[in-house]
């Protein structure tokens, strides 16, 4: 594994302060410097919330102004956010003078968040892939002090690949073994069995203080669904993703321009497990597209709930 991962001890510190509203078109986009942090909309001491990629079709002309050039649509997104989740690494690892730019175009204060490509979770499943991992992880390297939690998300195995989960979770307790010993990055887990998440993966992912990813998905329990059963904490941070149902979202919709299904009950729902999270600790929380139509307003919509029940 690479050792430039070793010097990623620095943990994030979150400021607070007043910030302007989300969609306001006539603002100053925040400075392309990484020593420069913004004033945003959304702000906790401990909650960083942004959307799963920071473009979709649909979002010129709603989110960005209109006539925004596509290369600045990363320093005006990271004006309203604080962070975001790569979807792209997931097809495969980026090159060196993509992720340099990622981090040019950023506020110092901005963290990014990445699927580990799918070549590791989905095409090999975790099995000699070592090689393309560590590249992976000495390209995000890159981002330095910006650099987030690393998601493993697995896809829903069938009785072909595995029979059960002991087979997946044995390779994943010396996948993780190995990451966690040579990087000090943060990795969460996001398992689509859903009778895998139980008290032996919990304890599991404990045991390397790796974070179940806690989602809202169509065919997964939610955190509130078992709760009960386990502690949802294996960490020191966790992990949050709003995913829904992308089947039935894209019957109504392909354009992520405004919100299409209404989640507002499901959203008080999460507001209720945000509070029971201990204070202090660091919740990494991405709202997809799929999830009600459109990433930005779901996430405008859960900080009124957020702030009306004083998380």
């Amino acid at each position: 594994m690479v050792h430039s991962c070793l010097l990623m001890a620095k943990r994030l510190q979150i400021e607070s302060g007043r910030q302007p509203s989300l969609f306001g078109h006539d603002e100053h986009i925040a400075p392309i410097s990484g020593t420069i942090t913004a004033k945003r909309q959304f702000d906790h001491p401990h909650i960083l919330i942004g959307t799963s990629a920071f473009t979709a079709p649909g979002w010129a002309g709603s989110f960005y102004p209109v006539g925004m050039k596509s290369d600045d649509y990363l320093a005006y997104y990271a004006s309203k956010f604080k962070t975001v989740e790569i979807d792209s690494t997931y097809y495969g690892t980026p090159a060196a003078s993509t992720v340099d730019s990622w981090y040019r175009k950023t506020p110092a204060d901005f963290v990014f968040a990445a699927k580990v490509p799918q070549i590791v979770t989905h095409t090999n499943m975790l099995l000699n892939c070592e090689a393309e991992f560590d590249e992976f992880i000495e390209r995000m390297a890159r981002l330095k002090e910006k650099l987030g939690p690393l998601l493993f998300q697995f896809p829903h195995f069938s009785q072909y690949e595995f029979k059960g989960p002991g087979p997946l979770f044995s390779r994943l307790r010396v996948f993780l073994k190995r990451a966690t010993e040579a990087c000090r990055c943060r990795f969460a887990v996001e398992i689509r069995n859903r009778n895998w998440v139980d008290t032996r993966l919990a304890e599991l992912l404990g045991e390397h203080r790796v974070a179940l990813a806690l989602t809202d998905h169509s065919f997964m329990p939610r955190p509130w669904e078992y709760q009960q059963k386990f502690d949802l904490i294996t960490a020191d941070f966790t992990y949050v993703r709003w995913l829904g149902d992308r089947k039935g979202i894209e019957e109504l919709t392909r354009k992520w321009d405004k919100i299409v299904v209404d989640r507002r009950n499901d959203l008080v729902k999460w507001t209720e497990i945000f509070r029971q999270f201990s204070d202090g600790l660091p919740v990494y929380t991405y709202a997809n597209n799929h999830y009600a139509g459109n990433g930005p307003e779901t996430i405008n919509l859960f900080w009124k709930l957020l702030t009306e029940s004083k998380v």
